[in-house]
């Protein structure tokens, strides 16, 4: 017998990320010796500067529940933080503190599509994109982008996705899965093409802004006639080693952030009081702070590349941000590797998990099925040894 459940949970994919994790964490209560290069997450430790101010805050007793958009003093500090980081201005009240910048980005999506929308991803993009635009009953399209154009699409491939019933485009820079970082000039391209659509709104995903290698991220807000179109997204996940703690925030005009604040108000509420009193430190200190997690995933991302190019097969670009590479192994589709057959990106992650014991994603589950995605934040010696085991199963 069938479960009653809702269209809307059936027509609902599982994160291909989280799922992967979980088969991983399986196999290695079984006993399997599994390297995870899955999640996205750091794997360092939260600053110390971060977590005496979460200290502070529970000895102040901050324990009552919170403004649904956050503590006025955390809004007001994430405004100095658009203007210092971005050269954007933001009020208080253009921000809205969420429980993570996957439910800032859910927020905007439920208040701004309704069925039969469309909206533009670009392709590689990150897997609960086209997600929440299936919550929202809305269709998502996709754009597609290769390693040869470092996964960036052009302004006539933008052009050309754009219908009627396009009503938001998602932006994502550094990318993930990709690295990728758009450059100010890219963006404009981008932009030109958006200001002949004034229908279209931009959700500008920045949250590994300060992930980035000698390219310096350009926020999408930033450009004229685009502020007013653009809801801006970032949090504290990734490059604070704080993705436990979930907090995300938005700067967008004002009228989106009072829906997305109804809208909150009836889902969670507001975002954890404890996580909040810190994310006001973590948003005002200086950059440099965390300058040393930055080097260091440089340092991997420089060392995966050099040892994945020694692998025949695997096609490289160099990721500019984030903490992934991006490989294309299409050229293993169709060759049987210790008698299992690749048709696929899934098949050949799956591949890796069991006859390496390495766990990746597969590039369908971010819109670009010749790829696989493989997370540095993992220490180097377990990257050499999963590169290692990588480079023996498919030789």
């Amino acid at each position: 017998m069938a479960h009653p459940l809702s269209d809307r949970i059936n027509s609902l994919p599982i994160s291909q990320t989280l799922a992967m994790a979980a088969k991983a964490r399986e196999l290695k209560a079984a006993g399997k010796d599994i390297i995870s290069l899955s999640l996205g997450e750091p794997d360092f430790n939260t600053p110390d500067f971060i977590k005496d101010a979460a200290i502070e805050a529970i000895n102040q007793n901050y324990n009552s529940y919170t403004p649904v958009d956050g503590y006025l003093e955390l809004k007001e500090s994430i405004c100095v933080k658009f203007k210092r980081d971005n050269g954007l201005h933001y009020e208080p009240n253009q921000v809205v503190v969420s429980t993570g910048a996957k439910q800032s980005i859910a927020n905007v999506a439920q208040v701004l599509l309704n069925p039969g929308d469309e909206v533009l991803l670009p392709a590689p993009y990150w897997v609960s994109y086209s997600a929440i635009a299936t919550l929202c009953e809305a269709k998502f399209v996709e754009i597609p982008s290769s390693i040869e154009t470092d996964f960036k699409i052009t302004p006539k491939q933008l052009e050309k996705a754009i219908t009627s019933k396009t009503k938001m485009i998602f932006f994502n820079s550094p990318n993930n899965p990709s690295g990728t970082t758009y450059s100010e000039s890219e963006y404009r391209a981008l932009a030109a093409v958006l200001e002949k659509h004034p229908q279209i709104y931009i959700l500008s995903d920045e949250i590994y802004e300060h992930i980035n290698y000698g390219s310096t991220p350009f926020s999408f807000a930033k450009i004229d006639n685009m502020y007013e179109r653009t809801i801006t997204v970032n949090g504290l996940a990734k490059a604070f080693a704080m993705t436990g703690w979930r907090i995300g925030y938005i700067g967008a005009p004002q009228w989106i952030a009072k829906a997305c604040t109804k809208m909150q108000g009836q889902i969670t509420s507001g975002a954890n009081c404890i996580a909040q009193r810190a994310a006001i430190t973590a948003v005002l200190a200086p950059i440099n702070k965390i300058q040393y997690m930055v080097d260091e995933f440089q340092s991997r991302r420089d060392m995966v590349l050099q040892l994945l190019g020694e692998i025949d097969g695997f096609k490289l670009n160099v990721p500019e941000g984030a903490f992934y590479v991006f490989p294309d192994i299409s050229s293993f589709f169709g060759r049987t590797l210790n008698r299992t057959t690749i048709r696929n990106a899934n098949d050949f992650s799956l591949y890796l998990l069991e006859e390496a014991n390495v766990a990746t994603v597969t590039g369908e589950a971010f819109g670009a099925p010749n790829c696989i995605r493989l997370s540095y934040a993992a220490s180097e010696e377990q990257l050499k040894e999963a590169i290692t085991r990588i480079k023996q199963a498919v030789s």
